[in-house]
């Protein structure tokens, strides 16, 4: 995750900010904790901030491991879509490499549509030009 949110920042715009684990405001009794997120710049307010709010995230990434692998893959991916964030990328083991499974929000049926499954290379042009080499981050 260190890698992917190091090659996040060095690429992000700068009117953009990369957070790890920091909870999501989705309403009123929905605060998840995505392991990855990306955030207007002005959504920061200082460091005792524990939250952002749905209107303020751009991208939101979740990591799965065995024992979160039903909330990353099926839960949290509504929750964020109901919410209404952009983009929602999940990022799982493959025999010992990470695979990115890219989504885009639709907004007329406010469900997540794949857009593409990265193996080797993470390159996309939406929320922003993002190029990162997959290979270079350790198995999850």
């Amino acid at each position: 995750m260190d890698l992917l949110v190091a090659g996040l920042r060095r690429i992000v715009p700068a009117s953009l900010r990369v957070r790890r684990e920091m909870g999501v405001i989705l309403d009123a009794d929905q605060r998840p904790e995505p392991d990855i997120c990306v955030i207007a710049a002005g959504a920061d307010r200082g460091p005792e901030q524990t939250f952002y709010r749905a209107r303020e995230v751009l991208l939101t990434v979740e990591v799965v491991s065995p024992e979160s692998r039903t909330r990353d893959r099926e839960r949290k991916p509504t929750l964020y879509a109901k919410a209404g964030i952009p983009y929602f990328w999940r990022v799982e083991n493959e025999s010992g490499r990470p695979v990115v499974y890219v989504y885009e929000l639709d907004p007329a049926t406010r469900g997540y549509e794949l857009t593409g499954i990265h193996h080797d290379r993470l390159k996309v042009s939406v929320p922003f030009e993002i190029d990162i080499d997959l290979t270079e981050i350790d198995a999850l």
